[in-house]
């Protein structure tokens, strides 16, 4: 038995793992508990922004942290200032925390978005290559971030061993964000000469991941994605729709007039997300760490869709 503290447990992928650590005393935390919390599970409120994670993680002395806290897909309304709170100084906290009381592991959710979205990104990506997360883009800007601060602790504080989990695009039954929207459309977006690649991975086997790292799992860097990747061509063939390809030059002007008068929350920005989709390669998944998915993106994907009613 393992005494495991998740952070962001009442999100999507925390509610997942805590129904997978049985055996295991678990404390989960967040700002408030998720509807369904096991009873062998017990919960303490930790707002990661502030002093909280140094008294609760003091106070419960978990030999692993699971680092689950962060904004994937921010609300309406929502600052980058507040990302950044939750992001990067949120595990800015919980990490100085876990170095601070001899935190045995910790396991901290990144994203495949802390590439960046270059069109020089070699495809697909391995965990060799650099990390260039875009300025533009809040959230991938925010997990580069993350990232040189783990690579730091790696150098300064080697007792605190780290599995950090570069994450494709999560998707399950019921899954629904700022992506999944995409997918509703009566005809799916794309720019001329591109794509828009995308690799998925099944909600279940992201949460098996995380307990096999948070337990008996190797320490590491490690892209998290089922096989192959499916193009805007792959997905308006399985959805059955028709693809309206846009010039890039025209999206961008598009929005840069839509988002201003609040027709759009994307900007001209938004193309680049497009344009240049990191591709994860899951070999290290499968042989280093000793996982292989379930499920391939495009079974993912198809198991979305038929929850989705599309």
């Amino acid at each position: 038995m393992t005494r495991i503290l998740v952070t962001g447990a009442a999100g999507m992928i925390g509610r997942r793992l805590l129904q997978h650590l049985t055996g295991h005393e678990v404390i989960a935390t967040d700002l408030a508990p998720p509807p369904d919390l096991p009873e062998s599970v017990r919960f303490a409120r930790m707002d990661v922004t502030g002093g909280d994670p140094a008294r609760v993680i003091a106070e419960h002395a978990p030999e692993v942290i699971v680092h689950l806290a962060s904004i994937v897909s921010p609300p309406k309304g929502m600052s980058r200032e507040t990302a950044y709170a939750v992001d990067v100084t949120g595990t800015r906290n919980v990490l100085d925390a876990a170095i601070a009381t001899g935190v045995r592991r910790i396991v901290v959710s990144s994203s495949g978005a802390a590439y960046g979205y270059h069109p020089d990104n070699p495809v697909p990506l391995r965990e060799s290559d650099p990390l260039r997360g875009n300025e533009a883009f809040p959230y991938a800007h925010h997990k580069r971030l993350v990232e040189e601060m783990l690579a730091d602790a790696r150098r300064n504080a080697p007792q605190l061993e780290q599995v950090v989990l570069r994450v494709g695009t999560v998707l399950g039954a019921g899954t629904e964000n700022q992506i999944t929207a995409l997918f509703h459309k009566p005809r799916l977006l794309a720019v001329q000469g591109s794509e828009s690649p995308f690799v998925f991975i099944w909600t279940e086997d992201l949460a098996r991941i995380l307990l096999r790292a948070a337990t008996d799992g190797p320490v590491g860097i490690f892209n998290v994605a089922g096989d192959g990747a499916m193009g805007v061509s792959d997905l308006a063939a399985a959805l059955g729709k028709p693809v309206l390809r846009l010039p890039a030059a025209v999206l961008k002007a598009a929005l840069a007039v839509a988002k201003p008068l609040g027709i759009s929350r994307y900007g001209p920005e938004q193309v680049r997300f497009l344009q240049y989709r990191p591709v994860l390669a899951n070999d290290a998944l499968k042989s280093r760490f000793g996982y292989v998915p379930e499920k391939t993106s495009a079974e993912v994907f198809a198991l979305w869709a038929k929850a989705a009613g599309l």
